[in-house]
């Protein structure tokens, strides 16, 4: 075990955040930190490497063990270049290559004892820096730049100048290099393209250490994490397994622990019952059993209530117009800034109803198309045209306008004075926005937050062309969930730039990478993208992609890609034996393998299958039937005893009334009968009230 972490507690003056919790991470393990924002991901790392205090508890390093952070945002202030900060961190291997050259030139003058003891100096630190790797630092420093998106271009750049996401970076690659026992990342793949992130994975995957990660990138837990560690409501549950794993067995555990809620409620409402109707027997010997059944209640241990899934959103929000089949036609558009060419001759089309994710590295074009569309940068040449009755709302984090100084509440309200406040509670509510939280001020509410107010705002809009950049930035993973939902059940056309690989394989029907100053296009999710991608990228460089030698990119959407994997998609593919410019023929793809099996569906049976299918259906409907049976036969028996109860309480009231009366006081023979009446009745009732307690029991 490297880390183990024990009844660790934390509250601040808004409540507590953690709350007793304890888990361990062993040698060479790769875990993960999940849970909504505001959950305690971050506090707990911070905790961890000793930057703050917990109120109780304690995280404790194994022994001589390093240990290394990287917090979500990093302010370096360096006046070193890229390339020179992260080669300090080989600082103690310089020095020792600087000591072996010394030493080889000193050797050169010296003979006798003294040549014998920088021998051995000279050899011993020889094999120190080969175990260091000496020999191929410089090559790890320029591959770790590289992974992380760094051209040969950017080493020189000095670290002032960098945005707020590059320093992030090159504090990444700092912590990578310097390689400690244990490294914490916290949202390592914010400012990471997709070619980055599959590379930190793999460089994750082989580290020689123990990995702990915070991060809302699903695909990447999925890739990475061997343990979840989730956060829900202060207290700390494990799980062993990816996020895939970890969430179906989530559910599993809720939908189990929802049961035996349901079911504790159901015996406690049972047994207070069975109390009451002993009660009301009014006998001392219903009366203890009823003290007894009393004293079993108190000393149950009542299970709290699962809490609520406020993750499930159901709202349907339509656009009030629906747009022409053509939503968007682009020809010939190409863009530049100065001497970097992004694109050009790009000739895109998208249809009603379709969800396209727009995929690439950074820096090769993506949001300025999405700007190029909205009107928001000119185009160097090309055309743009709109379908019939498209209506466009735009998502765009640094141009979304909110209100700071009004509460969640007014700010929905004031953009759509049409709707009542059930409505308006509704949608924030859709957005983990409940209670008390509508009447937050926008201003003091998180990065996060702020995006899903703007996004619950951009589903309002009566659009039915959703334009997205980005979305997922910044969402913790149940809002992220919440947004897919609801784009999967719009109905109007979405065109988006996401690097959430998780998020694209959800909801994109059709997918166009941005790569060589070209749009290839991939007719299905992130899996088929994954699945054809090289062979694809080989076929386009090769020119097979294109027109003859003219380079420009394929009429987008116009037609599907060689693996279409629906026939939707094969219809799209138009005439036979035509190949559309800047798509691929078949013929040209024929020896490819393809993504879905060719062989038509069969259906594989035989009679003895399907009779033993049959007869077990028969065996369980019959045993479900008996049970029915005998349950009913359970309640009617208990009506029965119950009313036999209540004719002999009654009977015995009557002999009570008749005793009282003065001329049977004085009769012995009538006083005889009576009493003799009443002792059956007591025996009887003695009997009928053992029966019907078992008789709730079954029932």
């Amino acid at each position: 075990m490297i880390l183990s972490c024990s009844h660790i507690s934390k509250a601040f003056p808004t409540g507590v955040v953690l709350d007793d919790i304890s888990f361990h991470i062993e040698d060479y393990e790769k875990a993960a930190i999940v849970g909504i924002n505001g959950a305690g991901k971050t506090t707990l790392l911070r905790i961890i490497v000793g930057e703050m205090e917990p109120d109780s508890g304690q995280a404790v390093l194994a022994k001589g063990k390093t240990l290394g952070y990287l917090a979500q945002y990093q302010d370096l202030t360096s006046r070193r270049s890229i390339y020179d900060e992260l080669l300090e961190v080989k600082r103690p291997v310089i020095e020792m290559e600087e000591r072996i050259r010394s030493l080889e030139q000193q050797m050169k003058h010296v003979t006798g004892e003294e040549l014998e003891q920088m021998l051995e100096t000279y050899t011993r630190l020889t094999h120190e820096f080969e175990l260091a790797e000496g020999y191929s630092y410089r090559s790890e420093i320029v591959g770790v730049l590289k992974g992380l998106g760094f051209t040969e271009e950017d080493f020189p750049r000095e670290i002032s100048t960098l945005s707020g996401g590059q320093k992030t970076r090159v504090s990444l690659g700092k912590l990578l290099l310097s390689r400690p026992d244990i490294i914490l990342l916290d949202e390592p793949t914010n400012h990471l393209d997709m070619s980055s992130i599959a590379w930190l994975e793999n460089y994750l995957l082989n580290y020689k250490g123990a990995v702990i990660i915070v991060a809302h990138d699903r695909y990447f837990l999925d890739k990475i994490a061997t343990k979840i560690i989730e956060l829900e409501n202060g207290r700390s549950t494990v799980y062993l397994g990816n996020y895939t794993a970890y969430s179906q067995k989530k559910a599993l555990v809720r939908e189990a622990q929802m049961k035996a809620y349901l079911n504790q409620q159901q015996e406690i409402r049972h047994q207070e019952e069975v109390i009451r109707k002993l009660r009301s027997f009014n006998r001392e010997k219903s009366i203890k059993r009823a003290e007894s059944r009393e004293k079993m209640l108190s000393r149950i241990d009542v299970l709290d209530k699962p809490a609520e899934i406020n993750d499930e959103m159901d709202l349907r929000l339509e656009p009030d117009t629906v747009s022409g089949e053509d939503v968007l036609t682009i020809r010939n558009l190409s863009k530049s800034f100065g001497s970097n060419h992004l694109f050009s001759d790009v000739d895109i089309d998208i249809r009603r109803g379709e969800r396209v994710a727009i995929i690439g590295d950074n820096g090769t074009g993506k949001t300025t198309l999405l700007k190029i569309i909205n009107q928001l940068l000119p185009a160097d040449a090309g055309e743009i045209t709109l379908g019939s009755r498209v209506s466009i709302a735009y998502y765009d984090q640094d141009y979304q306008v909110l209100h700071m100084e009004k509460t969640l509440f007014d700010e929905l309200q004031d953009a759509y004075p049409e709707m009542n406040n059930t409505k308006v509670r509704s949608i924030l509510a859709a957005f983990l926005f409940t209670g008390d939280d509508v009447f937050k001020r926008i201003g003091d509410l998180s990065g996060g937050e702020r995006g899903r107010v703007s996004l619950a705002k951009l589903m309002l809009a009566p659009a039915n062309f959703l334009i997205l950049d980005e979305p997922t930035n910044h969402l913790d993973i149940t809002s992220k969930e919440i947004l897919e939902d609801a784009l999967n059940h719009y109905t109007g056309t979405v065109l988006y730039v996401s690097h959430d690989r998780y998020f694209i394989n959800r909801t994109a029907t059709r997918i166009l990478e941005l790569a060589g100053e070209q749009f290839i296009n991939y007719i299905g999710n992130y899996d088929y993208y994954l699945e054809k991608r090289d062979l694809m990228a080989q076929l386009y460089l090769s020119g097979s992609g294109s027109d003859a030698g003219n380079g420009s990119a394929n009429r987008l959407g116009q037609t599907a890609s060689a693996y279409e994997p629906s026939r939707q998609a094969a219809m799209a593919a138009g005439k036979p034996g035509q190949t559309p410019r800047g798509q691929i023929s078949r013929e040209q793809t024929a020896a490819a393998p393809t993504a879905y099996n060719a062989t038509p569906w069969a259906a594989v049976s035989s009679s003895s299958s399907s009779a033993g299918s049959d007869t077990s259906s028969r065996q369980s409907w019959q045993a479900k039937k008996e049970e029915q049976a005998r349950q009913r036969k359970r309640q009617n028996d208990l009506k029965k005893t119950e009313d036999a109860i209540a004719s002999l309480e009654e009977r015995d009231s009557q002999l009570d009334e008749l005793l009282s009366q003065p001329e049977v006081a004085t009769d012995v023979a009538r006083l005889l009968e009576i009493n003799k009446e009443k002792e059956e009745i007591k025996a009887q009732l003695e009997t009928l009230y053992e029966n019907w307690e078992t008789l709730a029991e079954d029932a």
